[in-house]
């Protein structure tokens, strides 16, 4: 098997960002097209709803329809 192969297989084996409960704010940030930095102040603000655990933000993903 080829390093392409593996690549490939594990891919396949790590769910879609959509396919998840919750995404990070870089994975939200990736869904919507903007940057990082607007994606943390958009949470900051209140316009996209979070859950906080620890240091951790993550965002409901059936909150932002995906």
């Amino acid at each position: 098997m080829t390093h392409r192969q593996t690549a490939d297989s594990r891919q396949e084996r790590t769910p879609a960002p959509t396919d998840r409960h919750t995404l990070t704010v870089p994975e939200t940030a990736r869904l919507l097209g903007i940057s990082d930095d607007a994606t943390y102040d958009a949470v900051q603000r209140g316009d996209i709803p979070s859950i906080r655990i620890g240091r951790k933000i993550l965002i409901p993903s059936a909150k932002l329809g995906a």
